[in-house]
């Protein structure tokens, strides 16, 4: 594929036009280089994992009402490198769906069309804010998301028409309104309205049904964290009849997963719409030896009275507190399995661990995220 228009001028991709075995070897040479910087001592540093598809992998996108320069025309996409306040439109956009790249122009053109202003960050004035497109890989439904402060004047009749009236490859599910009047740049939901259909799509993981809404954490690229969960929940010995901590666990997809082998798995997670999410899922997927936990992972576990006989973590960027790590070692398991969606909080961890008894038998990195510098990795560790 050819190198993307914006390249030059958009934040997303840091690796375009970079030969992809090359970033595969950035990307490994860069988890090696922590895990001897903080002087792990492994058994086996496994061959980097290639992402199924290098293009169009993206189930969810966020973007932004803006524009390039003051004053002039409005943009609808991506914050400038380096230069924050600008937006740069991004239809061409070669790590989402062309569907997205459609819509994304039709909303642009519609709010354009009848002078709609976007919200300035200065001022906190202006009608347009972001634009949010979800999409179920497995089930090809889309849900589009409009996010406008509350001043008067947007059109949701003639909104809901032109989202509909698009030629797509998928089919838009759900049309939705986010009313946001809060002053920081981000997306906050102070009312939710449903212009059309619903406020979920559906996801299929591993033979698991999941209903993600609107604004639920999900795993943004379906293919490749199959692989990852599938190669993760591998490295469990024997799972019948014990009983599994899924930490940080999010919507429940490792947890679920795990049920499907353990005689019980307990997800426990900070945020209570996950937890929520995770328990309807579970239902979804009759389920009955999974429970979900709303709660700080630490705090939490203070509270639980069953013991586990494996621990699996997914903590966020920030990696796991040395509180919460202290309370996982006092279980004394014979196996951890980390995922980590950032190798410098995990060779912290990791250290920190092997101090306290684990030995690290293996570690895999996995790039599920193409063009960009993030990197996966999954590390097994075993009590000495």
């Amino acid at each position: 594929m050819e190198i993307c228009r914006d390249s030059n001028v958009c934040g997303g991709c840091a690796y375009q036009g970079v030969p992809y075995e090359e970033q595969l070897s950035n990307k490994a040479g860069e988890v090696k280089g922590l895990l001897e910087k903080k002087s792990i001592r492994y058994g086996r540093l496994l061959d980097i994992e290639p992402a199924p598809k290098r293009y169009g992998y993206r189930n969810k996108m966020e973007y932004t009402f803006g524009d390039m320069e003051k004053d002039g025309p409005m943009t609808l996409g991506m914050h400038r490198k380096k230069h924050f306040m600008s937006i740069v439109t991004v239809d061409q956009c070669q790590l989402v769906h062309d569907d997205f790249n459609k819509i994304l122009r039709a909303v642009l053109d519609f709010c354009t069309e009848r002078g709609y202003s976007h919200y300035h960050k200065k001022t906190h004035k202006g009608l347009m804010r972001h634009l949010i497109i979800r999409r179920g890989v497995r089930s090809g439904e889309l849900l589009v998301n409009v996010v406008t402060s509350s001043e008067p004047g947007f059109d949701e009749e003639a909104f809901v028409a032109a989202v509909r009236g698009l030629s797509l490859e998928n089919s838009v599910v759900g049309v939705l309104r986010t009313i946001n009047d809060r002053l920081a740049d981000a997306v906050y939901c102070d009312e939710l309205r449903v212009l059309y259909g619903r406020d979920y799509y559906m996801e299929e993981i591993l033979g698991l049904k999941f209903k993600v809404s609107a604004f639920s954490f999900f795993q943004t690229n379906v293919e490749a964290v199959e692989n990852l969960y599938s190669y993760a929940t591998g490295l469990i010995d024997d799972l019948e009849d014990k009983t599994v901590f899924d930490l940080y666990c999010g919507t429940g997809t490792i947890t679920q997963t795990l049920a499907k082998r353990a005689g019980m798995a307990i997800g426990i997670e900070l945020v209570e719409e996950a937890v929520e999410a995770a328990r309807a899922n579970a239902a979804l997927n009759g389920l009955d030896n999974c429970r979900f936990i709303a709660g700080d992972v630490f705090e939490t576990l203070k509270c639980v009275d069953e013991r586990p006989d494996v621990i699996v973590v997914d903590p966020p960027r920030v990696g796991i507190s040395p509180d919460a790590l202290d309370k996982i070692i006092s279980y004394g398991v014979d196996q951890i399995v980390y995922i980590s969606c950032n190798p410098k909080s995990l060779a912290d961890n990791l250290y920190y661990l092997q101090y306290y008894g684990y030995r690290v038998e293996s570690v895999k990195p996995f790039d599920n995220f193409p063009g960009t510098k993030h990197t996966e990795a999954v590390a097994l560790l075993k009590r000495v």
